[in-house]
């Protein structure tokens, strides 16, 4: 006999099946309040997946993956008010509040003050980092609550990847180097579209690569770049994964752009992307390095081989300029540094 998970685990009473998204996570019909959404579906995510490793472990992941695209679906705006509609909700658009930065989540949290606030700002504008990436630079949020915040001022859904377990299939059809190159994660599909977790906003690059091998829209949600380096690192180990074929974008005289395409792609996989507080830090250590880098040759030349050597074989006139070894070696030294810790790459 058949369980009905929805009223055996979930206490959802008998009635249409599978129930709406608010039965679903338990939730008063038409709540707004998205940590309320969010804690819900954290405490249902946890009691389901104690039945994962027993005999009802398939119906676990299946019901898993319901209650997140439930969450999903109720904590992005535009979807939201789609899916309300949908239930008969009379939404009045004139009502609608304006986006707010980041930041303003983030003071209403608790999480930074004013000053800090400022304080990222500023740091951002000095370094060319994004605010999100300063906050974090700074010490002053973790990366998931910046990642939550961010997806706050964007509408976009935040997601926890450490709820969700991607569907295989899914994975199966994103090769390892399009997902590291382009920092997300395809989780799964959900009615017209493809839910892919997210750094930042997709670009064209991977809207068209997704359309291109389901067939179907993006519909991307946010994660940190952290939490979705570890989830490609699990779910994309050796061996886990077979090389899926390019999607087929043409034909003919393509093959040379396609094949330059491939290389360009395997190139950049075997050098991960660095997020943008990697690259100022790799940048600022590149400085220091070409600081010394002519500073140390120069002390040798002054206080060093002048007196022990060049005395002895150069002439005397080279006493006002003894810089041989900063210029055959502290240069070309510098000049190598600048170009791969400082130069910016294209």
């Amino acid at each position: 006999m058949a369980i009905d998970v929805y009223k055996e685990w979930l206490g959802i009473p008998e009635g249409p099946r599978p129930p709406d998204h608010y039965q679903l996570l338990r939730l008063v019909q038409f709540e707004d309040h998205v940590d309320k959404i969010r804690k819900n579906y954290k405490k249902l995510n946890g009691h389901v997946r104690k039945y994962a490793t027993g005999q009802y472990s398939d119906q676990s992941q299946l019901l898993l993956n319901e209650l997140a695209k439930a969450m999903l679906c109720l904590t992005d705006e535009e979807l939201k008010q789609e899916y309300d509609r949908s239930l008969g909700r009379v939404i009045d658009d004139r009502d609608e509040s304006g986006r707010r930065p980041m930041t303003s989540y983030l003071q209403d949290e608790g999480a930074i003050t004013s000053d800090q606030a400022k304080e990222a700002k500023t740091h951002a504008e000095r370094t060319g980092l994004s605010v999100r990436d300063a906050i974090v630079q700074l010490k002053m949020v973790d990366q998931e609550t910046a990642a939550r915040a961010f997806a706050n001022e964007i509408g976009r859904s935040y997601v926890d990847l450490a709820d969700l377990v991607p569907e295989n299939d899914v994975l199966d059809q994103v090769p390892k180097n399009v997902v590291r190159r382009q920092n997300c994660l395809p989780l799964f599909t959900d009615e017209n579209s493809v839910v892919v977790a997210c750094a930042d906003e997709p670009d064209s690059e991977l809207e068209d690569e997704i359309r291109l091998r389901f067939g179907k829209p993006i519909r991307p949600v946010i994660a940190s770049g952290k939490a979705i380096n570890q989830a490609i690192a699990i779910h994309y180990a050796a061996g886990m994964r077979k090389e899926v074929a390019e999607p087929a974008k043409g034909t003919g005289k393509s093959s040379a752009k396609t094949s330059a395409q491939k290389a360009t792609a395997a190139a950049k996989q075997a050098a991960p992307e660095l997020s943008e507080g990697e690259k100022a830090e790799r940048k600022q250590l590149g400085l220091i390095f070409m600081c010394w880098a002519i500073v140390v040759p120069a002390l040798l030349d002054t206080f060093v081989l002048w007196d022990r050597v060049y005395r002895y074989v150069l002439p005397r006139f080279m006493e006002w300029f003894p810089y041989l070894c900063t210029i055959f070696i502290g240069l070309p030294l510098a000049f190598l540094i600048y170009q791969t810790h400082v130069k910016p790459k294209r």
